[in-house]
Formats: C-alpha cells, structure tokens, sequence
C-alpha cells in the first residue's frame, strides 16, 4: 500500500506544471513608471507633479496604450497615437517597440527609440538618446537593452546588437557591437573602460544615475604618454652628462674639430 502511495505521489508531481507569473496590466505598469521618477530623479516631489509636467512620463503613457493597438493589429491607430505623443512630447517611441515595466525618460527631448528595439526593466534614458537601426532589411534592426540599463545624454545604441543588463553608457557614446552585463562604455565607437574590480555598483538596489563619473580613456594614453616622454628625456640627460661608459674614452670627431 505504501509502494502505490509512493507511485501516485511521484506521479502527482511530475504532473505539477508552475504557471508563470502573470504580465502586470497597462494600468498598473504606468502606475510603476510613475512611481519610478521619484526614486531616479531627486528634483521630483509628488505624484501629481510627475503625472502633469514630465515628458518622459507622458511619452510612456502614450506608448502603453499604442503598444497595446499595435499587438491587436490596430496600426494605424497606433502610428497615430504616435505621432501625437511625439508632437506633445518631443520624444519618438514605435508603437511596436517593447519596453519594459518602471522605464524612465529624464527630460526626453530629442529621444528615438525604433520599432524593433527590446528595453528591458528598470531602464533610464536621458535626452538625445537613439535606440536606431542600420538596415532598411525587415526583421530585428534595432538594440537589445538588459535589465536597469542607463544610457547617457545624447548617446545613440545602433543595430541589432544586445547590451547587457546593468550597463552604463556614456554619453554621447556610440555603441554598435553587443556588451556583457555590468560594464561601461564610452567613445566613438564605444569601449569598454573599466575592469571587473572598479565597476560601479548600485548602491542599496538603487540606480546609479552618476553617469557624469565617466572616465577619458584618451586622456589616460596621453598622461602615459607624457610620462614615458619624461623619463626618456631624463634618461638621455644622464647618459649625455656621462662622457666614459664601460671603461671607453668618448673619442671626438675629427671632422669636428677641423
């Protein structure tokens, strides 16, 4: 009796089957989106004032609800929407992008962000940034971007190219190649800066919005440069105030002296 016990209930469980999570409503993902600005952005002080004065805010509004269009087979009236919330805001976003839950745009001026891009949760954008494509081919064309990435002012991500969660992107950067969780890229293209050890960690599950602390790769070559500059000036100094060396007399050049 124990053994057919045992045989149902492993059979119970292998018939168990974990239903995911279901997706938050549009409601409730502008709601975070909303309540996310206060935490990202220190001159932010009530809900109320995000709702009314916040581009950023209305352009996600207006990108939920043509979103939701675009996926019913509403087009039109999704490109429509679009366009009136690009006209209101400044800031372009296809309906067919998807953008994930407590996605802020800070000031938004001038942002594009294209049809086929992917942004994950938790992503900041400042203004000027492009999320761009560089092919008229159909199919995916535009940037991946992971999980509480923040992309700087001015920045433009271009391609079909994935940027790992936690990224930090300068600004005015120019990224086109794909990027691995937790790094910092800075340049025309883009470079990795940092090592492992001297990343930046988000402090306290908090974004870290000092995307100003960047550092200047070409400034760093130069300082080096200058140095070994130095040194082998100071090196050719010595040797000159040096007229014996390795017990030979200096012996001078006769057509010198004539």
């Amino acid at each position: 009796m124990s053994f057919i016990m045992a045989t149902r209930a492993s059979h119970s469980r292998e018939r168990t089957v974990v239903t995911p999570a279901p997706a938050p409503s549009t409601i409730a993902m502008i709601l975070e989106d909303i309540g996310c600005v206060k935490a990202r952005d220190p001159a932010a002080r009530h809900a109320l004032e995000i709702l009314l004065t916040y581009p950023g805010v209305h352009a996600i509004i207006w990108h939920r609800l043509a979103h939701r269009m675009w996926k019913r087979n509403f087009r039109f009236s999704a490109r429509f929407l679009s366009w009136f919330s690009r006209l209101l805001t400044n800031i372009d976003i296809h309906p067919g992008a998807t953008i994930g839950r407590r996605f802020f745009i800070d000031h938004g001026a001038g942002t594009v962000i294209g049809e086929t891009a992917e942004v994950g949760d938790d992503v900041t954008l400042y203004h000027g940034v492009t999320l761009g494509g560089t092919s008229w081919n159909p199919g995916k064309r535009h940037p991946t971007l992971g999980d509480g990435v923040l992309v700087g002012a001015g920045a433009k991500v271009l391609g079909p190219i994935t940027i790992g969660a936690n990224c930090r992107i300068g600004a005015n950067s120019v990224v086109i190649e794909d990027t691995p969780s937790g790094m910092t890229l800075v340049g025309i293209p883009a470079r990795i800066v940092k090592p492992a050890a001297e990343r930046r960690r988000p402090a306290g599950g908090r974004i870290d919005l000092e995307h100003h602390l960047m550092p200047d790769p070409v400034g760093e070559a130069v300082c080096e440069l200058v140095d070994r500059i130095d040194f082998l000036e100071v090196r050719i100094r010595h040797l000159h105030s040096r007229p014996e060396q390795s017990g030979t007399r200096e012996v001078s050049d006769p057509v010198a002296r004539r």
